[in-house]
């Protein structure tokens, strides 16, 4: 799996993997197996770094089906609207970077 440009910049660790996974899906809502095989970690690295994500208010719950909780991105919160916005910045920057190598690379005819 190819790492994003979040996970490159703030580093390749659960909680970063679990934030970055959130973010890029944040239409929709997962259980806590689904967050943890989804962001690449295993269960046992989820239920480690979960005191923090619910300390940050990182998710909220969104529903619950039979015995399982699903979880969703807390867009509300203004930590994850700033991560969000690094995200959306460190693309730019990547876009922008990529465009500028591409027209310098050009031959003119």
């Amino acid at each position: 799996m190819e790492r994003s440009l979040l996970v490159g910049f703030l580093g390749n660790t659960p909680f970063i993997k679990v934030v970055d996974f959130l973010i890029e899906n944040s239409i929709f809502d997962y259980t806590k197996t689904e967050i943890a095989g989804n962001a690449g970690i295993s269960r046992a690295s989820l239920y480690g770094i979960w005191p923090m994500i619910e300390k940050y208010e990182i998710v909220k719950e969104s529903r619950r089906i039979g015995n399982a909780t699903l979880y969703k991105l807390n867009k509300d919160n203004p930590l994850v609207q700033n991560l969000i916005e690094l995200d959306l910045k460190l693309s730019k920057e990547y876009v922008d970077s990529s465009a500028k190598k591409v027209r310098v690379g050009c031959k003119p005819f």
